[in-house]
C-alpha cells in the first residue's frame, strides 16, 4: 500500500497543475488571514515603519487591479513559453522527454507564483469598501500584494533564464542521466521478500515444484496498457496469507493486453475470486511507461536522444556522444551491483514469489544496440562506444558481463570495417577496439582468480 501511495503522490507531484493549484489555495488562505489581521490590528504599526501602503480605496483598487491583470497576462506568457520549450524538446529530443519538462519543479513553481499572486490580489480587491459604504482599506493586505508583485518580477527573470538553459541538449541529457543513476541506486539490488541466500532458505524450498506448470492457475490483466508498477509487499502478503507460490509473467514496462497472464498461482485450487481481486490490485497500469520501477525506460530515453541526433535530418553526433557518455557512466554503476535473484522468500524462508527481472546483458543490449546500428558509418560515435566499454570493463563483477561487452565491441568494429570509408578512421576504431578487448581480457582474468 505504501508503494501505491508513493506512486500516486509521484503522479500528482509530476503533473503540471498540482503545484500551481496548491499555491493558489495557499494564496486564498493568505488573503483571508491578512485581511482578518488588517481588521483586527489596523495598520498603524506598519505606517510607523514607513513602507505600508497609505493611499485610499481608489488607489488600492487600482493598484490591486493592475497587479492582478498583469499577473494573469504574464501567466499566459509563461504558459506559451513553456509550450514552445516542450515543442522544441519533442521535435529535437523525442516526445517521451516531455514528461521530464512537466516534472520540472521550477516551471511549476513559476506558473504557480503568478497564479497565486493573481488569486491573492483578486480576493483582497473584493474586501475594499469606499467612503459611500462602510469604508475599509486593507493597507497591510495591499502592501503584501505589492510585495508579491515584486517577487513575481524576480521569478519571471529567473524563468526566462531557466527555460533558455533547460532546452539545451547537454542539460537534458545530464538530467536524464542523473535520473538514471538515481533509478539504479533505488532498484538494484531489488528488495522483494527475502533473498534466497538467507539462512532460513533450503534448496528444495527455493525452487519451483515439478508440477508448477501444469497445476498453476493464471491471473490475467483487467485492461490494456503499460504495466507501471507492481506492489511487491501486497503480492508477498497475499502469497503468505493464502500459502501460495506466485510466478510473475511480466515486469514493469511491459505492454499487456486484456486477459494476458500477469502471474501464475500455485496451487490453482486456492485461487478464489477474492485472491484474484487482491492480486489484481497489486498491478498498476497506465498509458505510458514510467521510471518508478522500469529502469530500462530511462535507458531508452537516452538511446532515443542519441538515435534522433544521429538521424540525417538532425545530424548532431555531439549529442549522441554525450548520451553514450551518460550510458557508459550508468553501466559502470550498474556493473558493480548485484542483480536481484528472481527467487523471493518470505520471513520463514519459504519460496513465495518468482519475479524475473532485468539482466546486465539485456540492459547493455538496450543501451548499445540502436546507437551502434545508427552509428556504423560514424567513427566518432563508434570510438566513443568502445571507450565506454573500456570504462565499464574496469567495473564488471562477472565474466558473463565481460563477455556481453566483448560481443558489442566485436560488432562495433565489424560495422566500422564495413561502413567507414576512410582507412585512417577505420584504424582509429581498430585501436580503440584493441584497447577494449585488452581491458575486458584483463578483467576476465582477474575475475577467474
Amino acid at each position: 500500500m505504501k508503494t501505491l501511495l508513493l506512486t500516486y503522490w509521484g503522479r500528482l507531484r509530476s503533473s503540471f497543475w498540482f503545484v500551481p493549484a496548491a499555491m493558489a489555495c495557499l494564496a486564498m488562505a493568505l488573503s483571508v488571514a491578512v485581511v482578518a489581521l488588517d481588521k483586527a490590528v489596523g495598520d498603524d504599526w506598519l505606517a510607523r515603519l514607513g513602507w505600508s501602503y497609505s493611499g485610499g480605496a481608489e488607489g488600492a483598487s487600482l493598484l490591486l487591479g493592475t497587479v492582478a491583470g498583469s499577473m494573469i497576462a504574464i501567466a499566459g506568457t509563461v504558459f506559451s513559453m513553456t509550450l514552445v520549450a516542450l515543442s522544441l524538446a519533442s521535435s529535437q529530443l523525442g516526445p517521451r522527454l516531455l514528461r521530464n519538462f512537466m516534472r520540472d519543479t521550477a516551471n511549476q513553481v513559476v506558473l504557480g507564483t503568478f497564479v497565486a499572486t493573481f488569486v491573492y490580489c483578486l480576493l483582497v480587491l473584493r474586501t475594499i469598501r469606499r467612503a459611500d459604504e462602510v469604508a475599509f482599506v486593507p493597507h497591510m493586505s495591499v502592501s503584501v500584494g505589492l510585495l508579491l508583485a515584486m517577487v513575481s518580477i524576480g521569478v519571471l527573470i529567473y524563468f526566462i533564464h531557466h527555460v533558455s538553459v533547460s532546452i539545451q541538449a547537454d542539460v537534458v541529457v545530464a538530467r536524464v542521466g542523473q535520473e538514471l543513476e538515481e533509478g539504479i541506486c533505488r532498484l538494484f539490488p531489488g528488495q522483494l521478500g527475502q533473498p534466497t541466500s538467507g539462512p532460513a532458505s533450503a534448496p528444495a524450498e527455493a525452487s519451483l515444484p515439478a508440477s508448477f506448470e501444469h497445476e498453476a492457475g493464471p491471473v490475467g490483466a483487467l485492461k490494456d496498457g503499460y504495466l507501471q508498477l507492481i506492489d511487491a509487499d501486497a503480492l508477498m502478503a497475499v502469497a503468505s496469507q493464502e500459502d501460495l507460490l506466485l510466478r510473475l509473467e511480466c515486469r514493469p514496462g511491459h505492454y499487456l493486453v486484456r486477459g494476458q497472464t500477469m502471474v501464475l498461482v500455485w496451487p490453482a485450487e486456492r485461487l478464489t475470486e477474492a485472491v484474484v481481486d487482491q492480486l489484481n490490485d497489486a498491478f498498476v497500469f497506465g498509458r505510458q511507461r514510467t521510471v518508478t520501477q522500469d529502469i530500462e525506460f530511462t535507458f531508452q530515453q537516452l538511446v532515443e536522444i542519441a538515435v534522433r541526433a544521429l538521424s540525417p535530418g538532425i545530424n548532431d553526433p555531439f549529442t549522441a556522444i554525450a548520451c553514450v557518455d551518460r550510458l557508459g557512466s550508468a553501466l559502470c554503476h550498474l556493473a558493480q551491483r548485484d542483480m536481484p535473484s528472481p527467487l523471493r522468500l518470505d520471513t520463514h524462508g519459504r519460496l513465495r514469489l518468482v519475479a524475473p527481472g532485468s539482466t546486465f546483458a539485456g540492459i547493455v543490449d538496450m543501451a548499445f544496440n540502436q546507437i551502434r546500428q545508427n552509428a556504423r558509418s560514424n567513427p566518432a560515435v563508434a570510438i566513443r562506444l568502445l571507450d565506454a566499454i573500456v570504462q565499464i570493463a574496469r567495473h564488471v563483477q562477472h565474466a558473463s558481463d565481460a563477455a556481453s561487452l566483448q560481443r558489442h565491441a566485436d560488432i562495433i568494429v565489424r560495422g566500422a570495417r564495413e561502413a567507414v570509408p576512410e582507412a585512417e578512421d577505420r584504424q582509429a576504431v581498430e585501436v580503440r577496439y584493441v584497447a577494449a578487448t585488452q581491458a575486458l581480457r584483463r578483467r576476465s582474468d582477474v575475475l577467474r582468480l
